[in-house]
């Protein structure tokens, strides 16, 4: 009766006033998580906003372990109700063990699952800290998404991965802008520290986007830090940096940022049960200065942590902008399938790993907004553009057109991006058509495979399909 229907047995055999109270109280929360999972299943974005609201854990974290407590109270008196010394030894026995079964595994789960939310809570106030929230610019909400090289001290040291997505602040309508490492010559934005010293663009021996960050923290005193400055203090300087460097070459104003280390992204795939992949042609694990361990086989299958990291980092028989491609590929697949039910079924998983392997200066005050836009962002097509071969001289880069590929792809909304393809897709039928019409006497030629380079549809002088397109699903 006190699992089923805690305070019944205090109603029928006890405190007949304890039991109405604990009744009431337990129904009364019975018909709240009723309710809150009917919401929930209307409205994607209520699971997900109680569940990142550090305010609401709290209260859930206190009201867990206040629901343990007093049903374990109401255990102990309900053995007592029982009368146990009244019965047969072997009953009382009996008695004895499946009163304890049912005390320890209720009140145990619901202390975990405190344990679970506190954590989580933790998590959110160390991933997301209390900074200033900025305005979209232009109707879009620009965040840097950068991966970093696993290892001591390399976190906010060496960015291999740049990827600015620009968010429509009302239809969650993405674009993600990539930035490959290898950039050289480009700009900074005017004004900062590192326009002043390189009003010419990077142009220095050696010098590429992805060492931007280093070069910052080799000179700490032209940031007015000493060279006894803290890491902490380090890292702004080279987020300072890098941040100048991606507004330089984009000439967007970036809003916030968010740096995953890479060796952390494997915990989080796995908190999630893997993530599903086209897998397109045998992607080496190791490689490139290692030994090659395995292979990743080709075919639509999950992966899991490992696997989806290798996925995404491999660059043996492949070159960095197949991997760029790959990239988005995951973060494609990463935004569809994660859902609602899977974070709050997994959150302890997930908070976990997030709190290792993330870094970000979006505030918590803004995560509403930011998961509203997830969500929206997960019925739209992605749209990309890469700052790569065959369009852009990575050694040498027109910046007159890198601006000009921005634009463009950002004045595409996810309408007149459908009316392309599908105007495209009649061009080339007809052409199809036209071409079957001339060459009617002729046997018709096999179709001609699609090309995959390194995992990726394309190949460096072609371009890859996923680095320049308007609906990044079909493209992976």
């Amino acid at each position: 009766m006190t699992l089923v229907l805690p305070g019944s047995a205090q109603l029928v055999a006890g405190n007949r006033r304890v039991g109405r109270v604990v009744l009431r109280v337990w129904l009364g929360l019975v018909g709240v998580v009723a309710l809150l999972a009917l919401v929930s299943l209307v409205w994607d974005g209520f699971a997900f906003s109680l569940a990142l609201n550090t305010d609401v854990l709290g209260v859930l974290r206190l009201l867990l372990i206040v629901l343990a407590l007093g049903w374990a109270a109401l255990f102990v008196d309900a053995w007592r109700l029982g009368e146990p010394m009244t019965l047969q030894r072997n009953r009382r026995l009996v008695a004895v063990g499946v009163n304890g079964v049912l005390c320890f595994s209720v009140v145990g789960s619901l202390l975990f699952g405190a344990h679970i939310v506190g954590a989580g809570q933790g998590a959110i106030q160390t991933v997301f800290g209390e900074g200033e929230a900025t305005e979209a610019t232009a109707g879009r909400y620009n965040v840097l998404l950068l991966g970093a090289d696993a290892g001591d001290g390399r976190i906010g040291l060496r960015t291999d991965s740049m990827t600015l997505a620009s968010i429509d602040e009302e239809t969650g309508e993405t674009v993600l802008v990539s930035l490959p490492r290898n950039l050289a010559n480009f700009p900074f934005a005017p004004g900062s520290v590192m326009d002043e010293q390189f009003p010419d663009g990077f142009d220095c021996e050696g010098c590429y986007l992805n060492g931007v960050t280093t070069w910052a923290t080799d000179h700490p005193d032209l940031f007015g830090a000493s060279r006894s400055a803290s890491e902490d203090e380090l890292f702004e300087i080279g987020m300072d940096a890098t941040l100048s460097a991606v507004e330089g070459v984009t000439d967007l104003e970036v809003n916030y940022w968010a740096m995953v280390d890479m060796g952390g992204f494997e915990r989080l795939v796995d908190a999630v049960g893997g993530v599903e992949m086209n897998v397109r042609s045998r992607i080496p694990i190791g490689g490139v200065g290692s030994p090659v361990y395995g292979y990743i086989e080709p075919g639509v299958q999950q992966l899991d942590g490992y696997e989806a990291l290798w996925f995404s980092r491999s660059r043996e028989d492949s070159d960095d902008y197949s991997r760029m491609a790959r990239q988005k590929c995951v973060m494609s697949a990463m935004l569809q399938q994660l859902d609602p039910t899977t974070l709050v079924s997994r959150f302890g998983e997930i908070a976990a790993a997030g709190s290792a392997m993330l870094e970000t200066s979006i505030p918590r005050s803004e995560l509403d907004t930011f998961v509203d836009l997830a969500l929206k962002a997960r019925h739209e097509p992605i749209a990309t553009v890469s700052i790569v071969p065959p369009a852009v001289d990575t050694a040498n880069p027109d910046m007159a057109v890198v601006h000009r590929m921005i634009d463009d792809a950002l004045g595409r909304s996810a309408a007149s991006a459908g009316a392309e393809a599908e105007a495209q897709a009649e061009a080339e039928a007809e052409a199809e058509a036209d071409a079957a019409a001339s060459d009617a006497a002729t046997e018709p030629a096999a179709d001609a495979e699609p090309v995959v380079t390194g995992g990726s549809l394309g190949s460096r002088d072609d371009g890859y399909t996923a680095n320049e397109t308007t609906d990044l699903g079909s493209s992976c």
